[in-house]
């Protein structure tokens, strides 16, 4: 794509309400592009949906020939089956009442391939209990925990019978190890791949111990997006990032090897003077992700350097010079820090060619529940 310095202005943006988020659907064509470039197979890319929850750019990644799928909740997953998506992982270990909602997913979109993770066998056997039930076998995998400490089991003889044991559940399937390993986040490329690589051993070992007990060979799934640059490399290992087709100032500035464009801004007005230097803008906590601290929310690209001084739910406060040039109505395009919860506070996106807002998108998989 063509270097554009003014890329992101919007001919028509008086006609745009705000808060709002805009999506350009060029550089998300690029960016599925470059993915697939970078892996070398649409077949070993699994890509998150929990960043974009959208119908529209899971369509956009299957016509670019990726078939698989992962997800975090059963709106996500039946989002994807709507969608007809051949294989949907749910990255989750489904209990209590996702546990039944995901037997009727499965029932509900017979076209679609559903898997899930365990990592213990009570569970295991819980859902194995619920998938025989209803004449269902269901494949899954051992979630392994490589240092991000928040589910998984550690690969090793634990895992190991653990897969054993899933082996002999009726209604369920071992086929594979899911290795999350979004803890690891050092800026410098080889640090990130020293700790990935140390961190990845483990499961690479657990596959070959699976084979050495005469099963089948097992699927790994890996990574997120800071280290798909180091997963992508690895043979026969499916790759999971997720942000990559909208793309964040966070990840730009932590992953600068990954070639992703920002195709995706929120559009903030000035509302209010409240003092000489201070400027209130219509970008509250509902508008953008507000877990890191102040600076670190929202990066404006088309204005000079604000601070940032306070935030509440509709309202973002900076400071700037007293003779700033800044007017009553004019428009911030801002890349969010963080996309993924960003894109959840909004029922829909608007889509923006050639500069100017054509359509929109919705965001129907924010929703906790489509139908099932």
């Amino acid at each position: 794509m063509a270097k554009n310095e003014n890329w992101f202005s919007i001919i028509n943006i008086d006609e745009l309400d705000s808060p709002a988020l805009v999506v350009y659907p060029a550089r998300v064509r690029q960016n599925i592009r470059t993915a697939i470039d970078m892996i070398g197979d649409p077949q070993r890319l699994r890509p998150h949906v929990k960043t974009n929850k959208s119908a529209d750019v899971t369509r956009l990644m299957i016509a670019s020939g990726i078939s698989k799928f992962k997800c975090a909740t059963i709106a996500e997953a039946e989002m994807l089956g709507t969608c007809n998506a051949a294989d949907v992982l749910l990255a989750y270990q489904p209990i209590g009442p996702k546990l039944s909602r995901f037997v009727a997913l499965i029932k509900k979109y017979p076209a679609t391939n559903f898997s899930c993770l365990t990592d213990n066998i009570s569970a295991a056997t819980q859902m194995a209990a619920a998938f025989e039930s209803n004449k269902i076998t269901v494949p899954v995998y051992i979630d392994i925990n490589v240092g991000q400490n928040r589910t998984g089991i550690a690969a090793g003889n634990e895992a190991m019978q653990l897969y054993i044991d899933c082996a002999q559940l009726k209604g369920m399937r071992p086929i594979g190890l899911h290795a999350y390993d979004g803890h690891i986040r050092d800026i410098d490329w080889n640090t990130r791949k020293k700790k990935c690589d140390e961190a990845f051993l483990p499961v690479e070992q657990m596959k070959q111990d699976i084979m050495h007990k005469g099963l089948q060979e097992p699927v790994i799934i890996a990574g997120g997006s800071p280290t798909f640059s180091i997963h992508c490399k690895r043979e026969n290992v499916e790759c999971s990032p997720g942000t990559f087709v909208y793309w964040d100032k966070g990840y730009s500035d932590l992953c600068p090897e990954q070639r992703f464009l920002p195709a995706a801004l929120v559009i903030t007005r000035v509302i209010s003077f409240p003092e000489k230097t201070k400027i209130c803008l219509d970008l509250g906590h509902k508008s953008i992700a507000a877990e890191n601290e102040l600076s670190q929310r929202v990066y404006f690209i088309n204005v000079s350097i604000l601070k940032f001084i306070g935030q509440s739910e509709e309202h973002l406060v900076v400071e700037t010079n007293s003779d700033h040039p800044y007017k009553i109505g004019d428009t911030l395009y801002g890349m969010p820090v963080h996309i993924c919860p960003t894109v959840a506070l909004y029922e829909r996106v608007y889509t923006v060619e050639d500069n100017e807002v054509k359509g929109e998108w919705k965001t129907v998989a924010r929703d906790r529940k489509i139908s099932v």
